[in-house]
C-alpha cells in the first residue's frame, strides 16, 4: 500500500515474499516519487529479505509493532480486517506518526547471536517438555524412583537409558550399577546407585504395562541426554560468536554478565546503544523503569510498562542475581534495599535498574568494569 501525503492511495498490490517480485514492488515506488518512507510490522523473520533490499537500496524504514497496528486500526471505518486494511493502517500511521522506531543496518554478530539465542530457547524448551514426559511415564511404572531422581540432572537421566524398573536394579545391584554409571562418567555414582537400589527395594510389585512402559522411558531418556548435547553445542557456538562482537570484552566484565548473558543483551539491543538514546530508554525497554499511569485526581501512579523486552529483562535480573556472590557493591546496594524495605525481587530489580547505568556508561566509554572500594560502595 502505498499513500501521499494528504492519505491518498497511489498503488496497492500483493506481492510475494521473492526478491524478483520484491525489487519490482521497489522499482515502482520509486518511480512515483523518490522521497519514500517505508513502514513494516514485522522486523525479522519473513520480512528480512524485503528490509535486506530496501536497506541496499538505501531507504529509509520504520517498525510499526503488530499490536499497535492493531490498536490503531480500531479508530479506522469498519470493523473488518484484511490485509489491505492493515497495509493502510501500517502506511497511514507511518505518514502522521514522528515517534517510530528507524530500523538500521543490523549488526552480524548480533544478528547471529539473535538466531543461536532462539535456537537455545527452543531446545531448552524441548527439554523441559521431555522431562516432564519421562516423569510422567516413570510415575506409572515406578513411583519410589521418580521420587528420588533429581531428572534436571544429567546421571539421573543416564541411569535411565539403562535401568527403569524395580527388578531390573535389584538384580544389578549397587556395585554394578556404580561401575556402569563411572564407566559413562556420571558424578556421584556411588549415591545415586544407593538411591536407585533404595528406591527398587521399596516397590516388589510389577505394575500393568512395565515393559513397554520401560522401553518409553529409555527412549525419553536418550532423548533428554541428546538434547542436552546440542544444548551444549549451542552454548560453545553462542560464546565463541559473542567474543567476536566489539563491545564482549567490556559486556563480560560486568560482575554476572558472563558470554550467555552477554549474548542475550547483544540479541536483544542489536549490538547498538545508539538507537536508544539515553540509559532510560535502555531501562524502559527492558521493563526496569517504571510508567506513570496517572487519571484524574490520581497522580504519581507508577506501574511496570506492559510491553518490554522480556529476553532483556531475563539477562538483567540473572545477571544482577549472580552478581550478589561475587560482587561487593552490589551486595552492599541489594542489602540497603533490603534494609528499607523492599523485598528480595524488588531489591533485585533495583539493582538491575542501577546496572543498566553502569553497563551503559561502560560501553559508551568502552572501559571495563573496576569494583570500587567498600568504603565508597557502602556510601
Amino acid at each position: 500500500m502505498v499513500i501521499d501525503v494528504t492519505g491518498e492511495r497511489l498503488l496497492s498490490r500483493r506481492v510475494l515474499n521473492d526478491e524478483t517480485e520484491l525489487l519490482g514492488l521497489i522499482r515502482d515506488v520509486l518511480a512515483l516519487s523518490e522521497d519514500v518512507l517505508w513502514a513494516v510490522d514485522i522486523n525479522r523473520g519473513g520480512a528480512a529479505l524485503v528490509i535486506a533490499l530496501l536497506l541496499d537500496h538505501g531507504q529509509p524504514m520504520v517498525f510499526l509493532p503488530g499490536l499497535a497496528v492493531h490498536h490503531a486500526s480500531a479508530a479506522y471505518r469498519g470493523q473488518g480486517k484484511t490485509d489491505a486494511k492493515d497495509a493502510h493502517v501500517i502506511a497511514d500511521q507511518a505518514r502522521m506518526r514522528r515517534d517510530l522506531g528507524v530500523l538500521r543496518p543490523g549488526d552480524e554478530v548480533a544478528v547471529d547471536l539473535r538466531l543461536l539465542i532462539t535456537r537455545r530457547t527452543d531446545l531448552v524448551c524441548d527439554r523441559t517438555r521431555q522431562i516432564n514426559r519421562l516423569r510422567a511415564q516413570l510415575l506409572e511404572i515406578f513411583p519410589a524412583l521418580e521420587r528420588a531422581l533429581t531428572l534436571t540432572n544429567q546421571g539421573p537421566v543416564m541411569l535411565l537409558t539403562g535401568y527403569q524398573t524395580p527388578a531390573a536394579i535389584r538384580r544389578t545391584g549397587a556395585k554394578r550399577i556404580e561401575t556402569w554409571l563411572k564407566n559413562r562418567k556420571v558424578r556421584g555414582a556411588a549415591e545415586l546407585a544407593r538411591a536407585a537400589v533404595e528406591a527398587a527395594q521399596a516397590q516388589h510389585t510389577a505394575l500393568p504395562g512395565e515393559k513397554v512402559a520401560a522401553t518409553l522411558v529409555a527412549r525419553l531418556a536418550k532423548g533428554v541426554m541428546a538434547l542436552n548435547e546440542e544444548i551444549a553445542e549451542v552454548d560453545a557456538l553462542i560464546e565463541a560468536r559473542f567474543h567476536q562482537h566489539r563491545h564482549a570484552e567490556v559486556i563480560n566484565s560486568l560482575p554476572g554478565m558472563g558470554p550467555c548473558l552477554g549474548a542475550e543483551f547483544i540479541a536483544a539491543t542489536g549490538g547498538d546503544l545508539e538507537p536508544f538514546g539515553t540509559a532510560d530508554r535502555l531501562a524502559t525497554f527492558a521493563g526496569l523503569a517504571p510508567v506513570p499511569r496517572d487519571s484524574g485526581r490520581v497522580s504519581g501512579n507508577m506501574r511496570r510498562p506492559n510491553r518490554f523486552h522480556r529476553g532483556l529483562l531475563r539477562a538483567f535480573y540473572l545477571s544482577s542475581l549472580a552478581s550478589l556472590r561475587t560482587c561487593s557493591a552490589s551486595r552492599t546496594y541489594y542489602e540497603r534495599k533490603r534494609k528499607e524495605g523492599k523485598n528480595h525481587q524488588q531489591a533485585l530489580l533495583s539493582l538491575a535498574r542501577r546496572r543498566v547505568n553502569v553497563l551503559w556508561a561502560m560501553i559508551r566509554d568502552g572501559a571495563c568494569y573496576q569494583g570500587a572500594p567498600t568504603a565508597a560502595a557502602a556510601a
